[in-house]
């Protein structure tokens, strides 16, 4: 069974954002809805600079993304590695919301660790 090693899930709101993402860091979140005690992933994605800001930007964007989980990250590399895992882990974009498999940053040259591939050409 796939797992996100992540905290949570919390409500997606800017109370449970601003009271648990206490330092501007790298990071990675998952986003979707709980049910019968049970979290269900839509959305896998990552900060490389700051988990805080980008999880607020996903307030009011879409409904149906109830709760979110986090975890911070060491790296924008260690941050995108894991993206890859929790992206292949929880089906791709044949079953989440991503569309397309998590970019690297510019001149990066880093490559997922689990296709192995430098571009994904989606």
């Amino acid at each position: 069974m796939a797992t996100l090693n992540m905290n949570g899930p919390y409500e997606l709101s800017t109370l449970q954002i601003d009271k648990l993402i206490t330092k501007k860091s790298a990071g990675n979140y998952a986003l979707g809805y709980s049910q019968d005690g049970s979290f269900y992933v839509l959305y896998v994605g990552r900060s490389d600079s700051d988990l805080r800001a980008r999880l607020h930007s996903w307030i009011g964007e879409n409904a149906k993304y109830k709760r979110f989980m986090y975890s911070y990250a060491e790296s924008p590399k260690s941050a995108f590695e894991k993206e890859c895992h929790n992206y292949h882990d929880f089906g791709g974009k044949a079953k989440l919301d991503n569309e397309v498999h998590p970019d690297r940053p510019e001149n990066s040259g880093w490559k997922c660790p689990r296709c192995k591939i430098f571009d994904w050409g989606e």
